[in-house]
């Protein structure tokens, strides 16, 4: 069986994109398959223009490794979306530096996409197993999303095959890359 997607990709790296990326989750969301989207926004603001764009078509859950704005919060809890912040980052302990390098090879936002997925399952905001939306951008905004079916981050190299991280779908990201 053979499955043809759209995948937008975008010559720059960056928050220019944002707009693009929450259509292209939209459209994704639209099909039916995957109704839970995981947003990385340092502030909130990111998360809140993704909330006012789709709505309740999908359970969206913003993800911060700060203290997000107050007002932002606000927000979100408003349009009936879930935050996480001050959180770990799965990705940046000892013995992850490898896994950090090879996710960002896709781009910053591909390795922030996975690593949000990540802090919501370990969070318990999200089901082990299920395929989610996890979008992630490069300083700001977004400029990537990713189907990827969720799991713990102690779980990324199990043993056992039905734990393991998969990416299923590259559904945005962009071409050139930003090395920090």
């Amino acid at each position: 069986m053979k499955i043809e997607r759209k995948v937008e990709y975008f010559t720059e790296y960056g928050s220019q994109n944002t707009e693009k990326v929450i259509e292209t989750v939209k459209n994704r969301v639209e099909k039916g398959d995957v109704k839970t989207i995981i947003v990385a926004s340092t502030s909130g603001e990111t998360g809140v223009k993704f909330l006012k764009k789709i709505g309740n078509s999908a359970n969206i859950i913003i993800v911060s490794h700060r203290e997000m704005d107050s007002a932002y919060k606000q927000q979100i809890n408003e349009l009936g979306g879930t935050f996480v912040e001050k959180t770990h980052l799965p990705l940046h302990t000892e013995g992850m530096d490898d896994v950090r390098e090879s996710f960002r090879m896709f781009g910053q936002g591909f390795k922030v996409a996975v690593e949000v997925i990540l802090i919501a399952t370990d969070k318990g905001k999200i089901t082990p197993n299920d395929d989610v939306i996890g979008v992630g951008g490069t300083a700001r905004g977004s400029d990537t999303a990713i189907i990827a079916r969720a799991t713990k981050s102690g779980e990324i190299f199990s043993d056992d095959t039905s734990k393991k991280l998969e990416v299923r779908e590259i559904l945005a990201m962009p071409l050139k890359k930003k090395w920090w």
